[in-house]
C-alpha cells in the first residue's frame, strides 16, 4: 500500500529537510503545494515565477530520499466569478503543466471551486450555468496538459460546481481527455444532506468513474451541528467513514495507487497510516 501525506501537513520548510522528515515516517509519496511547504520560494500566479531549475532542484530533493511526488498542488478557483482574477490563476496552472515533468511528477491537480470568490457555497454552484462555464476551463487545461504528456487531476466537492459523481462523469465526458484524471475524495463529496447514503456515494463514484481515478486523498468526517468536521484519518476511532467499502474497492481495482492523508501532521502521520495498514 502506497501511502502518502500532503507535504505541507510537515511545516513548511526546505525541500530536503521536508523530504527526509517524510520519509523518515515510512511514507513514499506526496502532495507538493510548492508555495505551501517550501521556505524561501513565493509563486505569483501569473508572474511566470516557476522554472525547470527550481522544479529539478525540489525533485531531487524528494527523489534522493525516495519519495515520490505524486501530485502538484495547484488548487485554484476555476470558477471564480472574475474573469480578470482567473486568469492569473489559470496561467499558474499551466505553469506548474510544463514544468511538472522536472518534477518528476506527472499530474497537477485542483478542485474546481465556486462562484463565490472565497470558494464558499453559492446556490448557483448546483446551475447548469455554473457547469456549462467550467467545461472549457477545464478543456483548457487539460489541452495544455496533453501538449506536455502530463495530466490534469480534478477533486469533486459537494459544495463546489463540480458537486456529485454524476457531474464528475460528466465533465470527463465532456472534455473527452485521458489526460483528465480523478483525484477521488471520498469525504469531500459528502455533506450533511447525504453522508447517511455515503455507501452509495462511493459505488456511484467507482461505476461512474472508477477507471479514471488516479489519486486518492484520505481523511475522516465526523457529524456535528449544521455540517461535517472533516478530521484526520485514525484519530481514535471517532471518524464515520465506511473505510471498508473504500478499501476494498481500492485493493480489487487500484494496486499501488498513492493514497496521500489530510488532516494528519508530523506527529500523527504514522497512526494515520496505520489505520489505512489494517485494511490492506
Amino acid at each position: 500500500m502506497r501511502i502518502g501525506v500532503r507535504a505541507h501537513d510537515f511545516g513548511k520548510v526546505t525541500a530536503e529537510e521536508l523530504a527526509s522528515r517524510i520519509a523518515a515516517k515510512g511514507l513514499c509519496c506526496v502532495q507538493l503545494a510548492v508555495n505551501k511547504a517550501i521556505a524561501g520560494v513565493e509563486l505569483v500566479p501569473g508572474r511566470g515565477d516557476l522554472n525547470a531549475g527550481l522544479a529539478w532542484e525540489i525533485g531531487r530533493a524528494f527523489a534522493k530520499h525516495g519519495v515520490q511526488i505524486a501530485v502538484l498542488g495547484c488548487y485554484i478557483n476555476l470558477s471564480h466569478p472574475d474573469p480578470a482574477a482567473r486568469g492569473p490563476l489559470v496561467a499558474y496552472f499551466k505553469e506548474h503543466l510544463r514544468y511538472a515533468r522536472d518534477f518528476g511528477c506527472g499530474m497537477v491537480a485542483t478542485e474546481t471551486g465556486s462562484l463565490n470568490a472565497d470558494w464558499s457555497f453559492h446556490p448557483g454552484n448546483r446551475g447548469e450555468e455554473a457547469f456549462s462555464a467550467l467545461v472549457p476551463v477545464v478543456a483548457e487545461l487539460v489541452a495544455e496538459a496533453e501538449r506536455f504528456g502530463v495530466v490534469v487531476g480534478i477533486e469533486g466537492v459537494a459544495s463546489h460546481v463540480l458537486n456529485t459523481p454524476g457531474r464528475i462523469r460528466q465533465l470527463l465526458d465532456e472534455v473527452g481527455s485521458n489526460n483528465l484524471q480523478v483525484v477521488f475524495d471520498p469525504v469531500n463529496l459528502l455533506s450533511i444532506n447525504n453522508h447517511r447514503e455515503q455507501d452509495r456515494v462511493m459505488k456511484e463514484s467507482f461505476d461512474l468513474f472508477g477507471e479514471r481515478i488516479a489519486v486518492v486523498h484520505a481523511k475522516d468526517f465526523a457529524v456535528e451541528v449544521g455540517g461535517l468536521k472533516q478530521m484526520r484519518t485514525g484519530g481514535g476511532g471517532r471518524g464515520e467513514l465506511h473505510y471498508e467499502v473504500l478499501m476494498e474497492w481500492l485493493r480489487a481495482r487500484k494496486p499501488g495507487i498513492s493514497i496521500l492523508l489530510e488532516e494528519a501532521s508530523e506527529g500523527t502521520a504514522e497512526e494515520c497510516a496505520g489505520y489505512l495498514r489494517k485494511w490492506g
